[in-house]
Order: structure tokens, then C-alpha cells, then sequence
């Protein structure tokens, strides 16, 4: 099985200033977009718990809280710090001629 990589644009990087979230729907994804101090993160907007909306969960730093149950996820990795912890989807994110690009890997 072939692993394809494609770019969406999802956003112009002027709509996603530091600090700031967005939500997207890709392909049926609701995916959230962070921006932590200039640095773009991009995860499943869906808590591997229980489902739950993560788009306003509480960040703190590049750790971002669960708002149904508390789980903390680190941004940077997807995981819940610590050794065998749940997981999110992370997406490989970048800013490039002034749009937020989000990569996605699709089997061909």
C-alpha cells in the first residue's frame, strides 16, 4: 500500500495569530488548529477517551486539557504525558505564503 502526502489549505495565517484556535472540517475531519507561541499545531478534535469536542479544552503552554474528563494531551506529540497513555491524531502543520497548510498522509 502507497502512502500519499497532499497539502489543504485550511486557513489564511492571519486568521491564526499566537494564542489563538481555530476549528476545521477536512474530508469529514473536525481537526484544531493552535497556535502556541508562533508554533502551528493541528490535532483531531475528538478526546481518544470518550469523543469529547477538545476545541475548548484549556491550554496551558502546549498542553491541552479535556474539557469532559480533564485528560491532558501534549500538543507537540498528541500523547498524554507518561508511559501508556491515550493519543490524538496530530497533523504535520506549517504556514506557507501566508495560509496554514495542513499535511495529510492518505493509502493509495
Amino acid at each position: 500500500m502507497n502512502i500519499m502526502a497532499r497539502n489543504v489549505t485550511v486557513a489564511s495565517a492571519n486568521e491564526l495569530g499566537a494564542g489563538q484556535r481555530k476549528l476545521v472540517f477536512v474530508d469529514g475531519r473536525s481537526i484544531v488548529l493552535f497556535n502556541v507561541e508562533g508554533r502551528l499545531h493541528a490535532v483531531d478534535n475528538s478526546c481518544p477517551h470518550n469523543g469529547a469536542s477538545l476545541a475548548g479544552g484549556r491550554l496551558d503552554g502546549n498542553v491541552l486539557q479535556c474539557p469532559a474528563h480533564g485528560l491532558r494531551f501534549d500538543l507537540a506529540t498528541g500523547c498524554m504525558p507518561g508511559p501508556g497513555g491515550l493519543c490524538l491524531k496530530t497533523y504535520a502543520v506549517q504556514e506557507a505564503n501566508g495560509h496554514v497548510v495542513i499535511q495529510f498522509e492518505d493509502a493509495a
